[in-house]
């Protein structure tokens, strides 16, 4: 048995099912589709293999309790990156997976960071602003 090592980076992604503001959801095996064709072009173009565990959880805030998703990725040993492209190809994958689920924004708490994208300033409505 053969341990390989590679340097620790992380990266979470959360990523609401709702889309947009609607009573609408995007059911889990249509996101898993999606992150799938994004992994396969991330593959195809630059050799990159990026996998992903996914779970479900929930967005609590005031009223707002959203059904999500945590997309997590790990510098994999067996197919290991450096910083800088392993931050590159998440945000790549994160920016495809919002585009392509109607989201207005979401988040990526990588090893040393959080970084959240925003397509829509729009606030849900279930929060309560003040």
């Amino acid at each position: 048995m053969e341990f390989i090592n590679s340097e620790k980076y992380t990266a979470t992604v959360t990523i609401g099912l709702q889309k947009g503001y609607t009573k609408d959801l995007w059911p889990k095996s249509e996101v898993i589709v999606n992150l799938q064709e994004d992994q396969n072009q991330l593959i195809q173009d630059k050799s990159i293999y990026l996998s992903a565990a996914v779970s479900e959880c929930e967005i609590v805030l005031s009223g707002q309790v959203d059904s999500s998703l945590k997309i997590e990725f790990i510098n994999y040993p067996k197919f290991p990156l450096d910083e800088k492209v392993f931050k590159e190809s998440v945000s790549f994958l994160s920016k495809r997976l919002m585009k392509e689920l109607n989201q207005n924004r979401i988040v990526i708490v990588f090893h040393n960071e959080i970084v959240m994208l925003e397509d829509n300033p729009e606030i849900d409505p279930r929060i309560l602003v003040k």
